[in-house]
């Protein structure tokens, strides 16, 4: 079962079970999904599962961004309610690395790459995002970057 598969009958089950929370949080995921299969082609289009992940990824940095605002704001409730959609999603996305795998990552990159200056980390930063695979968020990833590169 790929992971589309996964995310609508996930859906099914939250109307079973009337989870209104969860439901609406994937039927937004389904839109956008939705939204990316009629870019590729027409609705009928079967997502692989890396544009699946990467549509979930957005949605959680939009999560992300909503959280922080709303912090930012004095709106507690609104944050708390983003962080329950948040983890909602993911629940979808494959584990995020630790900091020593991470660190490991962009090691190697470095290596791969021959890279000895800031000036290279667009480089680096494209073989680390291929091998991270979309386990590891781009801050991240660009922080560990500069300061192996430092």
């Amino acid at each position: 079962m790929n992971l589309q598969q996964q995310i609508d009958n996930d859906l099914k089950e939250s109307m079973k079970a009337k989870q209104a929370q969860r439901l609406g949080v994937l039927r937004m995921l389904k839109a956008a999904l939705k939204n990316l299969a009629i870019e590729k082609g027409g609705p009928a289009v079967v997502l692989e599962d890396s544009e699946v992940a990467a549509v979930i990824r957005k949605q959680v940095k939009q999560r992300q961004d909503s959280i922080e605002s709303f912090t930012k704001g004095g709106r507690p409730e609104l944050a708390a309610k983003e962080e329950e959609e948040l983890a909602i999603l993911n629940t979808y996305l494959p584990k995020a690395l630790s900091a020593d795998e991470l660190a490991a990552i962009v090691k190697a990159a470095i290596a791969e790459i021959g890279a000895t200056s800031k000036a290279q980390m667009g480089l680096v930063m494209k073989a680390a995002k291929e091998k991270a695979a979309g386990r590891a968020d781009g801050k991240a990833l660009s922080l560990e970057v500069q300061r192996q590169l430092s």
